[in-house]
C-alpha cells in the first residue's frame, strides 16, 4: 500500500561532480538527511532534480536508489516521470510503478501547449496504466500551459489521482480547484508547488507542499507543517516569516541552479548544473547568500 502523500515533500535536486556526472555520494547523503529530519516524502527526478537533461538510465537509478532508501521508513518516494510524451510518460511511469514508487508526479506537457481536452486524456492515460497514485503538477510558467480548475475536478474522479502540485503561485486556485471538486462531487488533494505559498496554500485547504527549501533546511519545514498541523498558526506563520527571504530568493534565477549553490556553501555537493544551465550571477549571489544568513546559515559542514 502506498504511503501518504501530505505534508513536507522534498523536490530532491539531483547533487552532480564538476564533470556533469551524478554524484552518487551526495546522492545518498541527501536522501539520508531527509529521512533524519523527517519529511514526508521525496521527489527524485523532478524538475528540480535537472530530469530534462538525465537519461532514462539516469532516472531509474535515481527512483531505484530512493526506492531502496525508503524502504521501511514513513517517507514517500514520488517519482517524477512526466513529459511532453504522452508514450514515454506512460513507459517511465508504469516502470517506477512497478520498481515500488508511493506515486508519480506527472508535469503538464510543456511546449506543445496542449488544449484541455488534451490534458484531460493525457493525465487519464497515465493514471489508467499505473498502480499507484498520481499527482498532477500544475506549473504553466515553465511549461506554458496550466490545467483549468474543472478539469482537476474531472480528473479527480479518477482512482488514482488523488494529488495536485499546485505551482501557479496564484492563491485563489486553490480555492477554485477545491470549490470546483466539491461542484462535481470529486476531491483533491492540493500540495503548493511554491514554498513561498505554503502557508496561505494551507490557510485555503491545502495539505502541504512540494519544497525546494527542505534540501537545506528540512527540519524547520517540516516544523512549520507540524506546527499548523497542531494549531499552532502563530509558530507557523513565524516560521515562514523567517524563511520568506530564503523562499523568493531560491527563485533569483532558474531553479535548481540557487538551491544547488546554497547546498554547496554547507558541503552538500557541488555547484554543478547540466547546460543549458549555467552558474549563477555574482548579483545573484551575494542576493542568496544574504537571505541565507538572515535564515541561519552556518559555517560550511554545519547543521541546518
Amino acid at each position: 500500500m502506498s504511503k501518504p502523500i501530505r505534508g513536507v515533500i522534498t523536490a530532491l535536486i539531483t547533487p552532480m561532480q564538476s564533470s556533469g556526472e551524478i554524484d552518487w555520494s551526495a546522492w545518498n547523503a541527501l536522501i539520508a538527511d531527509q529521512l533524519s529530519a523527517g519529511v514526508a516524502g521525496i521527489i527524485p527526478c523532478g524538475t528540480t532534480g535537472e530530469s530534462p537533461t538525465l537519461s532514462l538510465d539516469e532516472k531509474k537509478r535515481l527512483i531505484e536508489s530512493a526506492v531502496k532508501a525508503c524502504r521501511g521508513t514513513t517517507t514517500a518516494v514520488i517519482a517524477g516521470t512526466g513529459s511532453n510524451d504522452t508514450p514515454r510518460t506512460i513507459e517511465l511511469s508504469r516502470w517506477a510503478s512497478d520498481a515500488g514508487v508511493d506515486g508519480v508526479l506527472i508535469v503538464t506537457p510543456y511546449y506543445n501547449k496542449p488544449s484541455q481536452a488534451g490534458l484531460l486524456k493525457h493525465f487519464t492515460a497515465v493514471a489508467d496504466a499505473v498502480s499507484c497514485p498520481v499527482v498532477l503538477y500544475n506549473v504553466p510558467g515553465r511549461t506554458g500551459v496550466g490545467i483549468a480548475p474543472e478539469v482537476v475536478a474531472q480528473l479527480a474522479s479518477h482512482p488514482r489521482i488523488g494529488h495536485i502540485k499546485e505551482a501557479t503561485g496564484k492563491i485563489e486556485v486553490t480555492s477554485e480547484i477545491l470549490d470546483q471538486c466539491a461542484v462535481s462531487g470529486t476531491s483533491i488533494s492540493v500540495l503548493s508547488g511554491d514554498d513561498a505559498t505554503w502557508l496561505p496554500l494551507l490557510s485555503a485547504g491545502a495539505d502541504g507542499v512540494i519544497s525546494v527549501a527542505s534540501n537545506l533546511f528540512p527540519r524547520a519545514m517540516v516544523a512549520l507543517q507540524q506546527a499548523w498541523d497542531s494549531g499552532d498558526a502563530r509558530r507557523a506563520q513565524e516560521i515562514h516569516l523567517r524563511f520568506y527571504p530564503l523562499f523568493r530568493d531560491l527563485f533569483v534565477e532558474s531553479n535548481p541552479v540557487p538551491i544547488k549553490t546554497a547546498l554547496s556553501w554547507v558541503g552538500i555537493g557541488t555547484e554543478s548544473v547540466r547546460a543549458p544551465l549555467s552558474a549563477l550571477t555574482d548579483a545573484s549571489r551575494r542576493k542568496l547568500l544574504a537571505s541565507l544568513q538572515r535564515c541561519g546559515l552556518r559555517e560550511k559542514g554545519g547543521t541546518l
